[in-house]
């Protein structure tokens, strides 16, 4: 593209070379060479072609749909969807069988631990099951002495609540083996630690040696496995847009790398807080992943409105996608052609797009850019 028209005469060589020569007034009697004129446009966005009739102009035609608004935003975890992997048993990691980023499914196996806490556990169990079963043959005996007159009801009742403290002792000594995951009949020191569910490891705060559980020095979350079927999209939107955004409103998810595909979402939350240094507020959107969405992926979320607005349609050739940007060229007298930036939404039956912001209903675009440009490449 040209943003300066160049006349060329003979003799530019030694204009250039001599500047005493250029500032010489020319004279056909003498033979003087005539001095290179450059004269600037003052835009780079104006171009002057040779014959203006061969690119063809439309009219922008004219279209009702509904406000939109377009934000960026990047991909983050449902939160309620993050599950963390805590042993119960305080002790050292003697085996790790998955780490980071890595996919897991439920149930699957994900470190061992080797704990005092379970000796401690099967000791107490042990121990309740001995005192059960005393406590269970002097109820049996003082139930036979009452019944012969031996001893008194008080005796009796005494007997029978030893036994019932002995069962809850018991039954307790039980459920904490049963929380630490270890079978009665087959006891050991090594606690195996599964997934709760089904997703991808985002985190992870333990190594082979390291020390985990809930009462130990070290990290009583040992992984954090996120649910990525759905993730949110959070947006800053800036403060005079937010009239424009409402819960449950729906929003089409551009990905920036993989341009062409849209997903759409919901907005599910309105920050009450403002950023006070961009004046903006974080908006939630929710999405299913398809599996493309990786978390702190790019994206631009177009919000849709209730209200509609009218736009103008161009065709699709009548487009210049140039540095992430969309231009038009129109008519600017004579012959050159004012290339204007405008914001491009939805494609539309019959080869046309519509435009959102840039140009208006019935202005002259040309037809197609690709010739102008090409033109403008030759020359």
């Amino acid at each position: 593209m040209k943003a300066w028209t160049m006349v060329t005469t003979a003799g530019c060589v030694a204009a250039c070379l001599f500047p005493t020569a250029c500032a010489k007034k020319f004279n056909p009697a003498d033979g003087t060479p005539q001095p290179v004129q450059v004269i600037e446009s003052g835009n780079a966005d104006v171009v002057t072609v040779d014959n203006p009739q061969q690119f063809p102009l439309v009219s922008a035609g004219r279209i009702d749909a509904p406000n939109r608004l377009s934000v960026t935003g990047s991909v983050f975890p449902d939160i309620n969807r993050e599950v963390p992997v805590i042993s119960l048993a305080s002790g050292r990691v003697v085996d790790i069988r998955a780490t980071l980023d890595e996919n897991v499914r439920k149930g699957q196996l994900l470190l061992k631990v080797q704990s005092p806490d379970i000796t401690n556990a099967f000791d107490a169990y042990l121990k309740s099951v001995n005192d059960e079963q005393f406590a269970n043959k002097a109820y049996v005996r003082a139930k036979d002495l009452y019944a012969h007159g031996a001893i008194s009801l008080e005796m009796l009742e005494q007997a029978e609540d030893a036994e019932n403290d002995a069962k809850a002792d018991l039954s307790a000594a039980e459920q904490q083996l049963n929380t630490l995951g270890v079978r009665r009949d087959h006891p050991s020191s090594i606690v195996n630690v599964y997934a709760p569910i089904s997703g991808v490891i985002v985190a992870q705060n333990v190594t082979n040696a390291a020390a985990t559980g809930v009462t130990y020095s070290g990290s009583p979350t040992a992984f954090t496995i996120a649910d990525l079927s759905h993730v949110w999209i959070i947006c800053d939107v800036y403060e005079n847009n937010l009239p424009q955004v409402h819960l449950g409103q729906e929003a089409r998810i551009n990905i920036n790398a993989y341009p062409g595909k849209v997903l759409v979402g919901r907005v599910s939350d309105i920050g009450p807080i403002l950023d006070p240094t961009i004046r903006t507020a974080k908006v939630r959107i929710d999405v299913a992943n398809p599996g493309i969405l990786r978390l702190g992926m790019f994206v631009t979320a177009t919000l849709i409105g209730l209200k509609k607005e009218v736009h103008a349609t161009v065709p699709a050739n009548a487009i210049l996608h140039l540095h992430d940007q969309d231009w038009v060229y129109v008519p600017a007298g004579g012959n050159h052609f004012r290339r204007i930036a405008v914001q491009a939404g939805d494609m539309l039956p019959g080869g046309n797009q519509e435009i959102l912001s840039g140009i208006m209903p019935g202005q002259q675009v040309v037809k197609s850019v690709l010739q102008l440009e090409a033109t403008l490449e030759a020359q």
